[in-house]
């Protein structure tokens, strides 16, 4: 629910219960290691966006456009409550107080450079119509089609009683770097399998075969026709049967 609050901007409600922002970086976590298979980097061309359905409002992929800077290639719809906009083609540090963008920066590069899975704690600005807020940023980095790691999947949650006037920016509360290193999972969730995810809800379950048992004097099933396989083109012919239309 949202309200134009003329020059001010916009007042936008919100309500992520308290654990929203663990669920949903455990949840893109384990997708992105899951994608991984042991791996450096996965790339960009694996990832789906039916494997993150639950955690899709709140998930980007940004591209590295410059030395610390990464740009948004897309974003759910929470990144652009939070700014009161579309994010979408703005650099990642838009969303950062003027003092948080250093540090933001900063862990960007260590991300596509090493490369590390990066998280971050914030807290929002607060002031005149901004309620506190707090939010996780997770980026996990992935390779582009030229096999170079300048891409990378990631989500940000905001938690607190309402967004309030918008654009929301955020400081920088602690900075974590987890180091990846191939062919050794890391520490977190752990990958999520294919059939996990039906489980998790991203993929419709299947129905599973039941054979039907046969009542008592009922008529045996008669055995399939053996299929025909046609030789000769007069054999062909005959399989077709022609039907005329006056229309």
């Amino acid at each position: 629910m949202e309200r134009d609050n003329g020059s001010f901007g916009k007042v936008v409600s919100m309500v992520n219960q308290a654990g929203t922002a663990r669920r949903v970086a455990a949840e893109v976590r384990a997708y992105w290691e899951g994608l991984r298979r042991g791996r450096l980097v996965p790339p960009r061309s694996e990832v789906d966006p039916r494997g993150i359905e639950r955690a899709l409002e709140y998930a980007f992929i940004i591209e590295r456009v410059a030395p610390g800077m990464g740009r948004f290639r897309l974003a759910g719809m929470h990144l652009n409550d939070l700014m009161g906009m579309e994010v979408r083609g703005m650099p990642l540090t838009a969303m950062f107080t003027p003092e948080a963008r250093k540090r933001v920066a900063d862990a960007t590069e260590v991300m596509f450079n090493s490369p590390a899975v990066v998280e971050l704690t914030l807290a929002g600005e607060t002031g005149v119509g901004k309620p506190p807020l707090t939010a996780k940023l997770l980026m996990l980095p992935l390779k582009s089609d030229l096999g170079d790691v300048t891409r990378a999947l990631g989500c940000l949650v905001a938690e607190g009683e309402a967004i309030g006037r918008t654009p929301r920016r955020f400081e920088v509360v602690s900075v974590e770097v987890t180091e990846i290193v191939a062919g050794e999972p890391l520490a977190g969730p752990a990958p999520v399998a294919a059939e996990r995810l039906r489980e998790m809800g991203f993929a419709e379950p299947q129905t599973p075969f039941v054979p039907r048992v046969a009542k008592p004097g009922a008529a045996a099933p008669q055995a399939p026709r053996p299929a025909v396989t046609a030789t000769t083109p007069e054999q062909r012919r005959a399989m077709f049967r022609v039907v005329a239309s006056e229309e």
